[in-house]
């Protein structure tokens, strides 16, 4: 699959070599060449000097052909307007752009352009690791009717396994993080000590989920 990135800072030149890991061709855009030196002797793509929603810049990214789009420029603004060509002008639909400011990351989101809101995406998760209170939230549909939230469990829920869980809270239990590295969880896998639980709730049930898990499991 081909990839298009605008901003070839920190966050694009990881992007991008994380793509290129994965076996799939990357173009990478920015206003400043000096930026591209960020990708090192090793990146095998191609870079276009210019911004991201000049059409002749696109065109020479190969957007035309492209499975995906990331606007990671330091600009909202940019960010906005280069993911907004690229869905209306050039048809592809699997676009992202970083947003700073939260309020604008909202109602992007709302008109269907996925948005990852940096400096709130920062505050939250500092947050959590400051004061694991709670449960945590990590993604909602632009409804809000549905979230990806981080679950602190009671100890007692060690050495019980995730479908117990699930049949609990009465709610997915997709994935977990044990030392470290993510993992996808099987009906089988037992909570361990410092596992960190992600579950898939009902805005609405939210409450309900982070009561059941901050205390002992019930003896049925």
């Amino acid at each position: 699959m081909h990839y298009v990135i605008m901003g070839c800072g920190r966050v694009g030149s990881s992007l991008a070599h994380s793509l290129e890991r994965r076996h799939h061709t990357v173009a990478v855009i920015d206003v400043d060449v000096e930026a591209f030196r960020r990708l090192g002797p090793d990146f095998r793509g191609t870079t276009v000097k210019g911004v991201g929603f000049d059409r002749d810049v696109l065109l020479a990214s190969d957007i035309d052909h492209a499975d995906g789009f990331a606007a990671v420029s330091s600009g909202d603004n940019s960010n906005i307007l280069a993911a907004r060509v690229v869905r209306e002008s050039f048809g592809v639909d699997n676009v992202v752009a970083r947003i700073y400011d939260q309020g604008r990351a909202e109602v992007y989101e709302r008109l269907g352009i996925p948005t990852v809101a940096t400096v709130r995406w920062t505050a939250d998760n500092v947050l959590r690791r400051l004061v694991p209170d709670g449960i945590a939230g990590l993604w909602h549909d632009p409804s809000g009717n549905v979230q990806l939230v981080e679950v602190p469990c009671h100890v007692g829920w060690i050495g019980h396994t995730i479908r117990s869980i699930e049949l609990e809270i009465r709610t997915p239990v997709p994935a977990l993080t044990r030392y470290g590295s993510a993992m996808v969880v099987a009906d089988s896998t037992v909570l361990q000590s410092g596992d960190i639980v992600y579950a898939m709730v009902e805005s609405d049930r939210l409450v309900d989920v982070q009561t059941t898990m901050s205390a002992p499991p019930l003896e049925h």
